[in-house]
């Protein structure tokens, strides 16, 4: 009896070990801690065991099991939501191909009908005998115009409809050739070409009047709701600043004729903004698709003219729009058509390419409208989940607040309520201000919580200047990432005060006024990762007690959008403003930043054409498969953008000539920064893939990877990489795409370790760049624990050459924890056999 209920008792043990059936509440708990850290160290999960009383019966190694079958159900999720995408992809794609087949074989239809009778009326030429019979039934419509020269639609008056309505089919007609033919020399933008994300496609002119983009998307919206989307041009285009219906006509066939007054942002202070004067055309086509057409009246179409504006010049929309066609099975295809004429020949030369570059016109407008219908629509299905318990309309709303002061600041119109400023002789920045805020900020927010009631404004300093040979992308991730860089504590610490009732004094603009550290704190970002929302907690240390009160931590609301290198004519963008720490959905927002544009001179040559990259190959290898693709841009990169900064301030009108001189002193200090950074980065022609820039104060990256290998292969009798030939350039190569985060740093006496080199892994884990990695100290990333343990093992370390250091916690350089299973530390020796550097590779990684 006894042997038999041990043997029971076994074999219970022994299924047990094989399976276990988890709780609904353990179940909970392990999907809150997956949330947070889908791969959580051997560590984390024995700290999840200690902390979590519900686990206590459940072994370490369950528990692992556990996570790895949840990382491979969410793999398996991810790839049949992917699957399920590309076969309507395809499935839309053939829709479109077979119509376009049809089109053509109609076209070829017709034009052999015409050959025949065209041949018919040769020969009856000859025989100088006329058959006027047939004549009326099988002509083209042009060969009927030719005949019928007198114009079948009635006279455009203005005050007569049907004038309009004449106009709105000519529109209609020109837009659906443009659309689905041919009317536009096309030509497909760098980075894209036929696969199944060629439903995607974007399109951009070559040799046609004015710039012109098209692009066609498949959305889950039905066609009435993308349709009500579009026509609320400033929920989704940046760059307007209102849109007026001032008039709308119902059309005989159940469409709307409306007359629209639209102005536009100018994207730099060195140019003047556009405002047009155009028709939209909302009908319905037979096959139940939507259209919406537009274009400019002018002199030459007729019809009203266009309300007067002297601050902006009028540009003309040549006939653009939206079809929208409904899917079988739910959703939308829309094809998206912009052409305009943005009048560049009243720019200055230089920026000539910002308005005749048909790239930045698709970024701009054309990208922008599908990337938001995209976004709308997965946040209807739920598929985003964003956290902070904010609404994504409310979060798409402070984005687009952030812009459009930020615009508001860079124009300064005056019907805004802005006037200039006298200068101090000299004309790089410009101060103007605002002195009535309500109807600067609207009248919405309550003016009296930022300004005082015995008088004050805003006042905002700007300037522009020209860069060469500086990737804008990368030029702003780095301002984003290293805040300390070009910012004055002293000054961000002036403008969160300004949300105070009473500021502080005017501070000294001075580059470190007070050493800062930053934390980025994520809020949004979009589907496509182009923008990202962010918190940003300012960090003060002060060095004297009468300091004190300036460095507590303060709070940004950021908005960073362009920083993805591979995306031809995409505008870089970083835009931030002082908010509370419980900031409100309404919070006043004064918004201040830097913007640089490329200068990309427009190109009609077949070079254009052919660098292609298949967007495709995105669904399999994700973001880094893209990186490849534009080695050699990047090496070859000779390329102009212009930089624009703008900063606002609040001020009292007893110390407004304090706060302009502090604030142009102060973009003065950033500019000069700025510069510095471009040059540093100009040079080094990074490579976004491989990052080949010789070490300053060290050997060449070739010689410090084969130094790195060797060392440890001395020390530990193990091989770092696998390589079959000692090239410098494939030790190189498999050091730099090692999966474990490689990183090196000085070995001094009498200072503080600082990095020096670190392979992708590493910068990855440090959050950090090439240039900036020198500035992150040791130390700073490591916790106590960690910095208690390298002591312990330093000595071991320079007798025996290497040390293992045990699983911990460390920090990147945006104050982010990051576990890691297992360290080694170890001495990187010359050929000299003497001390170089200490190199450390962190493996298994993550964010926690």
């Amino acid at each position: 009896m006894a042997l038999s209920m041990h043997k029971e008792s076994k074999q219970h043990q022994m299924d047990s070990s094989k399976y276990v059936r988890y709780t609904p509440e353990q179940v909970e708990a392990l999907e809150r801690v997956y949330s947070e850290c889908p791969k959580p160290s051997s560590m984390r999960r024995q700290q999840l065991i200690r902390e979590c009383p519900i686990l206590s019966n459940i072994e370490p190694k369950q528990i692992k099991v556990w996570f790895q079958n949840r990382r491979c159900r969410e793999k398996q999720r991810k790839e049949a939501s992917r699957l399920q995408t590309v076969n309507r992809k395809l499935t839309a794609m053939n829709k479109l191909l077979m119509e376009e087949n049809d089109r053509l074989q109609k076209q070829v239809s017709q034009l052999v009908y015409e050959n025949g009778y065209m041949r018919t009326q040769l020969q009856s030429a000859s025989t100088a005998t006329t058959d006027t019979s047939c004549e009326s039934v099988v002509m083209s419509g042009q060969h009927q115009q030719q005949q019928n020269p007198t114009p079948q639609h009635p006279q455009r008056d203005a005050s007569n409809p049907a004038g309009l309505l004449a106009i709105a089919e000519e529109t209609l007609a020109e837009f659906l050739s443009k659309a689905t033919g041919t009317a536009v020399d096309w030509v497909q933008m760098i980075g894209m070409k036929p696969g199944p994300d060629s439903i995607g496609i974007v399109a951009v002119s070559r040799n046609c009047s004015g710039v012109a983009a098209r692009a066609c998307g498949l959305v889950s919206l039905e066609p009435t709701k993308v349709a009500e989307i579009l026509k609320d041009r400033p929920s989704w285009f940046r760059d307007c600043r209102c849109l007026d219906v001032l008039s709308a006509i119902p059309a005989g066939n159940g469409g709307t004729i409306e007359l629209i007054y639209m102005q536009t942002y100018a994207p730099t202070t060195l140019a003047s903004a556009r405002d047009f004067w155009t028709l939209r055309y909302t009908t319905s086509l037979e096959d139940g698709s939507l259209v919406i057409c537009e274009r400019s009246l002018t002199t030459t179409t007729g019809g009203p003219p266009g309300p007067p504006a002297s601050s902006f010049i009028r540009a003309e929309m040549l006939p653009s729009g939206y079809l929208i066609r409904p899917c079988e099975g739910g959703g939308s295809i829309i094809h998206i058509v912009d052409h305009v004429d943005l009048d560049v020949w009243s720019v200055p030369e230089v920026l000539r390419p910002l308005y005749e570059s048909s790239k930045i016109l698709a970024q701009k407008t054309t990208v922008a409208a599908l990337r938001h219908i995209r976004q709308i629509a997965q946040e209807t299905s739920g598929e985003i989940q964003y956290g902070g318990g904010r609404q994504p309309a409310v979060l798409r709303t402070f984005s687009q607040r952030l812009c459009r002061g930020f615009n508001d600041a860079v124009n300064g119109f005056v019907d805004d309520g802005w006037s200039l400023m006298g200068s101090d002789g000299v004309e790089d920045v410009t101060i103007v201000i605002n002195s009535s805020p309500s109807k600067f900020l609207g009248s919405q927010y309550n003016a009296s919580t930022m300004f005082p009631t015995f008088g004050g404004g805003v006042l905002c300093a700007k300037a522009s200047m020209l860069l060469q040979n500086v990737p804008p992308a990368l030029l702003v991730r780095f301002l984003r990432e290293h805040r300390s860089e070009w910012a004055d504590y002293g000054v961000d610490a002036y403008s969160a005060a300004c949300l105070k009732a009473s500021p502080y004094e005017v501070p000294c603009a001075r580059p470190g006024g007070f050493p800062s550290s930053q934390v980025i704190l994520p809020l949004a970002h979009t589907v496509e990762h182009e923008e990202f929302l962010e918190v940003v907690r300012l960090e003060g240390h002060a060095f004297s007690p009468e300091d004190v009160a300036l460095t507590r931590d303060m709070y940004l609301l950021q908005l960073c959008s362009g920083v993805d290198e591979n995306a031809a004519g995409a505008c870089a963008q970083l835009v931030f403003a002082p908010i509370d720490e419980s900031f409100a959905d309404d919070a006043p927002l004064l918004p201040s930043g830097f913007r640089v544009i490329p200068l990309d001179p427009k190109t009609d040559g077949p070079a254009a054409a052919t660098r292609t990259l298949d967007l495709a190959s995105t669904l399999e290898v994700g973001p880094g498969g893209a990186r490849q693709a534009n080695e050699a841009d990047l090496n070859n990169y000779n390329l102009r953008s212009v930089l624009t900064i703008a900063f606002q301030f609040t001020f009292e009108n007893h110390v407004r000539d304090n706060v302009a001189a502090m604030a142009r002193q102060y973009v003065r200090s950033v500019m000069a920064s700025v510069q510095r950074v471009a040059m540093a980065i100009a040079p080094s022609r990074l490579n976004s893939h491989m990052g080949l820039k010789p070490l300053p104060g060290s050997p060449e990256a070739l010689t410090l990877a084969r130094w790195i290998c060797r060392s440890y292969r001395i020390h530990t009798g193990a091989e770092l990489l696998r390589v079959d030939s000692q090239g410098g350039d494939v030790v190189l190569k498999q050091l730099w795409s090692h999966s474990d985060a490689i990183m090196c740093c000085s070995l001094k006496t009498n200072a503080s370790p600082v990095f020096t080199f670190a392979n992708q892994a590493g910068l990855d884990m440090l959050e950090t760049t090439l240039v900036a990695l020198q500035d992150i100290m040791l130390d700073k990333i490591l916790d106590e624990a960690g910095r208690k343990i390298l002591c312990s093992e330093f000595c071991k370390i320079m007798q025996q050459g290497f040390a293992y250091l045990p699983a911990g916690i460390c920090t990147s350089s945006m104050a982010r924890p990051v576990s890691y299973e297992q360290a080694i530390a170890w001495k990187v020796l010359n050929d000299e056999d003497s001390n170089h550097c200490l190199a450390f590779m962190f493996i298994n990684w993550s964010f926690v």
